[in-house]
Parts: C-alpha cells; structure tokens; sequence
C-alpha cells in the first residue's frame, strides 16, 4: 500500500447513549471524566456520526485531558431514541488510575476482575476496567480498547498489513495494535468460532487522525484493496466551528473507523470551558430525566397488575 495513515493519531471511541441523564452522571462521578464539548445537531451527520438517525441529536466529548493529547469518549445522543441493544463488538476500555479506581472501589460500583482490575458498567451497558495504577509518563489513563473479531488474522491483515499499524501478539487470539508511542492501543480478542460477532444497534465507532491530504489516495486504494468504505470522503461542518476531512472505513467484522484530517479536527477539539454548562442545560431542556421516571412507574403498574 503507497498511503498508509501516517502520521496517526488515536483520537476517541464513539459510544451512543440512551439515558442521557444517567450516562453522563456516572461518567463524571464515577469514572471522574469531564467534559470538553458539548454540540448540538438539529438533523442527522452527513458521515452518520450519531448512527442511521435523521433527527435531532447531540454530541459531548469526555475524557480526562484535552483531545489533542488524550483518547476520550464521544458519546451521542439522539433524541426520542432511549436505548440501544448491545452486541458483542466491543468488549471494555482499560482506564489506569488509582484515583478513579478508589472512587469505584468507594461508591461500590465495581466488581472484581482478571489483573486486580475492578469492572464496572455504564448505564447502557458498556464496560470499563478500571486498574489501580498510573499510565505510563506522558500516556493517557485510558490505556486500551478492545474489541471482538470474528477472524484474527484476517483482521490483522487489515489493521496492521493494509493500514500499518504496529502490531504485537501477547496471548493466544488476541493481537495489540498502536498506531503510535503512548497513545490507547487496541486489543482484538477472536471470538470463539461457534459464535457470531453481533454488533446490535449499539455498535460503536474509534477515530483516528492524519494528515488531511492522505484521506483521498487512502479511500482510493482501500476501494482497489477490495475494502470496505462505509462513508467516501465528506467535509463536515459544525455550527461556528471548524470543517473537518473525513473518510469512514469498515474492518472484516464491520467495525467502523473514522479517519479526520488533523489541522481541522485540531481546531474543532479545542477544549470548551463551557462544556459542562451547556451538557447540564441539553439535558435539563430535554427532560429525559421525567421520561425514564414515567416509564419506570408505568412498568411498575404493569408489572403490579400482572401484565
């Protein structure tokens, strides 16, 4: 391959949310993440960033430092849409550090896991594992994604013999990919053969960044490689902010990975001082909070009747 995304940038995983209120409130008092934009949407992204929806939605980055030098979560949300059914795609992020690990241990959240890890969930059922350790210098605390395949070696000849990226094999069915120093690797785990990779309608996204002139020949030659492109490449606009270059690639199992241009998404992801304010006032306008509420007591008359 003669354009290999170089050099790359590991930027964030894509979670969608349904219970707003409920997500963004363990996010930040359990996992101690804070948030660094918050954008609203009145139809749906043009790269499906928010999923196949049309409507309304919006977008909060979180994490534990700015995005220029941290991997962070983006979590959207689309409205009227309260939950998603979760497949098998995407198994945990690895978090270390001690301070978030003695919050969870604290609030009696977690529950004990491989390595001394302490598991915990999120409310729409994503997983963490949280260690109580430092990265190492300069590395951000969220250390690891790991995501499921259905065939390890076709998936690594995709992520490290096509795109490049670094690869290591530290156990048996699971490869370790970077595609730089001190950045969040990726696990790929192998499912065992007898079971399908499912990735429900909760299926997430991670993205990465490059040089904006790459995203074109890097398309090209996907498409010549008999890849897949999930979404060819569009300028995205984000009211009074910046435009970024985007390509959407597909790996062997359908996992989606966003490759941006990185002069624009540098300007886009400048940290937000008024982040937090403008999430709390999305979520008391929306008044998701009532609607769960009303939903419980309705199930809890249902269920108290008998049907």
């Amino acid at each position: 391959m003669g354009t290999k995304p170089h050099p790359c940038r590991n930027l964030h995983w894509v979670f969608k949310v349904g219970d707003r209120t409920a997500t963004t409130r363990f996010y930040r008092d359990a996992l101690l993440l804070e948030p660094l934009r918050h954008e609203e949407f009145t139809e749906g992204c043009a790269a499906a960033c928010n999923g196949p929806y049309d409507g309304k939605w919006s977008k909060t980055m979180i994490g534990y430092g700015d995005e220029d030098t941290n991997f962070v979560l983006e979590l959207t949300y689309n409205y009227g849409v309260k939950s998603y059914q979760l497949g098998n795609d995407f198994d945990s992020i690895t978090i270390c550090s001690k301070r978030v690990y003695d919050n969870i241990k604290a609030k009696g959240v977690g529950k004990a896991g491989p390595d001394g890890a302490l598991e915990v969930a999120a409310p729409d059922g994503y997983r963490f594992r949280v260690l109580s350790q430092e990265p190492s210098e300069g590395a951000c605390p969220m250390t690891e994604l790991r995501l499921h395949v259905s065939d390890l070696d076709k998936s690594l000849a995709f992520w490290s013999g096509f795109l490049g990226f670094a690869a290591e094999r530290p156990a048996p069915g699971q490869a370790l990919l970077r595609c730089g120093p001190q950045q969040c690797a990726l696990r790929l785990v192998e499912l065992p053969k007898e079971e399908a990779l499912e990735r429900g309608t909760a299926f997430g996204r991670v993205a990465f960044a490059c040089p904006g002139e790459q995203l074109q020949p890097l398309e090209a030659e996907v498409r010549a490689a008999g890849y897949t492109v999930h979404t060819p490449y569009v300028s995205l606009d984000t009211p009074g902010k910046a435009t970024v270059q985007v390509v959407i690639l597909q790996d062997p199992d359908g996992h989606e990975i966003c490759f941006v241009g990185e002069a624009g998404f540098t300007d886009l992801s400048r940290r937000d001082p008024a982040a937090g304010r403008l999430l709390d006032e999305a979520v008391a306008a929306d008044d998701s909070a009532a609607w769960f509420r009303k939903r419980a007591e309705a199930e809890a008359r249902m269920a108290a009747n008998g049907v």
